[in-house]
């Protein structure tokens, strides 16, 4: 079984890349929408989450957990291996690399949570690239909150949208890194106010390719003709089911 984690709904971009490449194996999808955002809480308290949470889907049967949450991944995935020597972990960190490859203007944007901006993994990528392209960082405000509820376009996801991008794109920006999982499913929005000429680099797809080498399905353990997904939460899971539906379908 693959497991994937995040502090709320975010981390259904990573299980949407996974049902792509994976369609038929068994899935468990949990959501601490009790605790998100995970954002600006201390770092004690998201290991303390990582923890109770990787303990709970290895108790489910969880072969490898993927921790699709780029905060959770600063703050913990160290400590899940040290701490669950046996089992395999697969996090996500912002697309620094492929960005900084990309862009022709050799300015990057990275829009990100503040403990994701804040974490080792991401100021080691940074200190590794900044000498080839200017990075320009910051805070997608408000935008877990607008995905949380659902509220993927209209004028309050557009008026949210562009304050965060504005700074970026002023600074000549011509990739944007969108380094929560949360904001693939602003996409649609981001795209129409960054403009077709802006590339938006979205690093689920491979955070999926990873997944599929390092896990090996059960040969009597797949689904026969559609996804098998389970869903927890530590919050209502009425909410995410309807959230999955409208997000996944």
């Amino acid at each position: 079984m693959i497991a994937v984690f995040d502090s709320g709904i975010g981390g259904l971009s990573v299980l949407r890349e996974l049902l792509a490449l994976l369609p038929h194996e068994h899935y468990l999808y949990y959501a601490d929408t009790a605790w998100c955002p995970y954002g600006e809480k201390p770092r004690e308290v998201i290991k303390d989450r990582a923890r109770h949470i990787t303990s709970l889907l290895l108790e489910q049967g969880a072969d490898i957990i993927v921790v699709a949450c780029n905060t959770a991944t600063a703050a913990a995935i160290s400590t899940l291996r040290e701490e669950f020597p046996g089992t395999a972990f697969v996090g996500i960190e912002p697309a620094v690399k492929p960005a900084a490859l990309a862009s022709k203007s050799a300015v990057i944007g990275v829009l990100a949570t503040a403990g994701t901006l804040h974490g080792g993994n991401y100021l080691d990528l940074r200190d590794k690239y900044c000498d080839k392209v200017k990075i320009v960082e910051h805070v997608g405000k408000g935008f877990v909150e607008l995905v949380e509820k659902g509220m993927l376009s209209g004028p309050v996801a557009e008026a949210t949208v562009r304050e965060s991008l504005h700074p970026l794109l002023e600074a000549g920006a011509d990739t944007l890194v969108l380094g929560c999982t949360h904001y693939p499913f602003l996409s649609d929005t981001i795209r129409a106010i960054a403009g077709p000429e802006v590339r938006i680099i979205n690093p689920a797809p491979a955070v999926a390719r990873q997944v599929l080498r390092l896990y090996k399905p059960h040969e009597d353990g797949n689904c026969d003709s559609k996804p098998c997904v389970k869903l927890m939460t530590s919050g209502d899971i009425s909410a995410l089911e309807s959230m999955y539906r409208k997000l996944i379908g």
